[in-house]
Order: structure tokens, then C-alpha cells, then sequence
């Protein structure tokens, strides 16, 4: 059984699979459609600031530090 989705721009169904090349879009038109619209900024990923401070030197470092932790694969060996 595949999995079916709607298209983002123009709602037609969409068999969710690695032959769909433009998943989840139906065509390359509705993609480039939904690309043009956020180059126009037409749609937007908001969200609100977690804090008013800014951020400080060690603070980034610090940020730096963890995620380097989380991701091993970003660290040089030795």
C-alpha cells in the first residue's frame, strides 16, 4: 500500500514514492509555483524570539560546544 498525499499547491493526490520526482508537489510547475512564492516572501516561517538578550561570545561558544557533541561527524580527528 503506498502512502498518498496532496499536493501543497493545487491539492491533487500524489503517490508518496521514489518514483514521484517532484514529491510532494504533483509537477514541476506546482513546485516552482511554491518556490516563487516564497522568493516573494509570500509564505514565512515565523517565529517569535526566545529572548531579548543577545547573544554573547560564550554563549555561542557554548552553543558550538553542544552541538559538536550532537554531531560527531563535524569533529576532526585526532
Amino acid at each position: 500500500m503506498s502512502l498518498k498525499v496532496s499536493c501543497p499547491q493545487c491539492q491533487a493526490e500524489v503517490v508518496w514514492q521514489k518514483e514521484s520526482a517532484f514529491r510532494p508537489f504533483c509537477s514541476e510547475r506546482c513546485r516552482l509555483i511554491d518556490l516563487g512564492d516564497w522568493a516573494e516572501e509570500n509564505h514565512k516561517i515565523s517565529q517569535s524570539s526566545q529572548s531579548a538578550a543577545p547573544l554573547t561570545e560564550e554563549m555561542l561558544d557554548s552553543l558550538e560546544d553542544e552541538f559538536l557533541m550532537n554531531h560527531k561527524f563535524f569533529v576532526e580527528p585526532e
